[in-house]
């Protein structure tokens, strides 16, 4: 086993980094002064992973879209009954998500840690599948899918996801479709099961109220040293640089239209789109921002009110920055951003607001590293980034300079490369 202690001296806080002798990473940050713990279990495999081999095959499986979250749904199914059961004895709140490139199950308590942590590991290294339960798991997601199709929230983001990108499964709704989910059996899950949850490929992350002493017991108890490392290597999906439609539009039971307005950014790599996200929260603030001089022309004109707000996407092999709101004029209000976003490369940015902006977002992560659930996930998402240090994170927002923000607008915010989704009211006589 190997151990590795990282310090902050920002902070003044320590990160365990241990590796397992069965090959599976946990980084731990116990917390002075919280009453709560955190734990997340997350899997290397999302959404996107559509397509994917290991050293032991010759070529590339393909296998249907949702698959990851389709397994995330069964794992919690046991010969014995339900995992949540398990959990409600411990006092602990368990929950498990699919996003497009991971796959996460993480519980938070007061009490009974080490209980909590060996049922955690358990739900996603057991797994448990039959036909009949898979046949009726397709007929519960095949429902949530329904019902997602008719969340004007999710559609005005899939449409715009859709717009931006030709190719990449990003564009794919994360549950995947009724029609690919029936694809889905019982002897495919346990392959991706067997490929995406080997422990080289998944990392434990847990912060907040509890000992290493804990973690290791409950480790060692339940994760066994007896697989053969799988290396998974990712399809990389040929993606044209320019986006797939300008504009895309539907109708949906809403009170106000809803939009979308997204630029396709340039994926560098998983670390290098982790330190390009922090680039691109700040020129949200800067672009359009509550504290921003176009923020404040739009809602004192009326086109968007408090439902605006801004978003960075950034994944293994995507990003895109999303600006979004209820608005009566989607249209204007793409129009208003994308001339300040022409203005700003033209006359340069502001450094005085520049700085602000900056400082905002500095103060926004160092709250980050005060939640323990927001530690969790920072330990994690720098994990898969190959980011080994999260304080380095940190570190990266305080020394952010003009320059850089100067040269990263000319490429995370492209008006060529923008799209706008707008779900618009349904009128009488509409069909659904």
């Amino acid at each position: 086993m190997e151990r590795k202690v990282i310090h902050s001296d920002r902070l003044g806080e320590d990160m365990i980094r241990i590796h397992h002798d069965s090959g599976l990473t946990m980084l731990l940050c116990p917390m002075q002064g919280f009453s709560t713990a955190y734990a997340a279990f997350t899997a290397n495999v999302g959404s996107v992973d559509t397509a994917f081999k290991t050293q032991y095959d010759d070529d590339f499986v393909e296998v249907p879209e949702g698959i990851a979250h389709f397994l995330e749904h069964k794992m919690f199914e046991k010969p014995e009954g339900d995992a949540f059961a398990l959990y409600a004895k411990t006092g602990a709140s368990a929950n498990a998500y699919t996003s497009f490139d991971k796959t996460c199950y993480l519980f938070a308590c007061t009490d009974q840690f080490e209980e909590s942590l060996k049922i955690l590991l358990d739900v996603a290294r057991r797994p448990y599948f039959t036909k009949e339960s898979v046949a009726k798991e397709q007929g519960i997601i095949g429902q949530e899918i329904q019902m997602y199709d008719d969340s004007a929230d999710w559609r005005v983001l899939f449409n715009l996801l859709g717009a931006l990108y030709h190719n990449h499964p990003v564009r794919i709704d994360i549950a995947g479709t009724v029609e690919s989910i029936a694809q889905i059996d019982h002897e495919l899950l346990y392959r991706c099961h067997r490929t995406f949850y080997n422990l080289n490929n998944m990392v434990l992350c847990v912060a907040g109220n509890f000992t290493e002493e804990m973690v290791l017991r409950a480790v060692d108890q339940v994760i066994k040293p007896d697989e053969k490392p799988i290396e998974v290597t990712h399809k990389i999906t040929e993606e044209p640089a320019g986006i797939c439609k300008p504009l895309v539009e539907q109708k949906l039971v809403v009170a106000t239209p809803l939009f979308n307005l997204g630029y396709k950014g340039v994926s560098t790599g998983p670390a290098g789109n982790m330190k390009n996200q922090i680039l691109d929260e700040i020129l949200c603030e800067i672009v359009a921002g509550e504290a921003s001089p176009l923020y404040r022309k739009m809602y004192d004109e009326g086109i968007i009110n408090v439902t605006f707000g801004t978003e960075v996407m950034a994944g293994r092999d995507y990003m895109c920055t999303i600006f979004s709101g209820e608005s009566r004029e989607p249209e204007r209000v793409a129009a208003e951003i994308r001339a300040e976003v022409e203005r700003l490369g033209r006359e340069g940015l502001d450094r005085e607001f520049f700085e602000l902006c900056r400082r905002a977002t500095y103060g926004r992560y160092i709250g980050m590293y005060s939640r323990i659930e927001s530690v969790a996930g920072l330990m994690s998402a720098a994990y898969f980034a190959g980011v080994e240090d999260i304080y380095s994170i940190l570190d990266f927002v305080a020394d952010v300079t003009l320059e850089q923000m100067q040269q990263r607008l000319k490429i995370a915010l492209d008006n060529d490369k923008s799209a706008l989704s707008i779900i618009r009211p349904q009128e009488t006589g509409d069909e659904a």
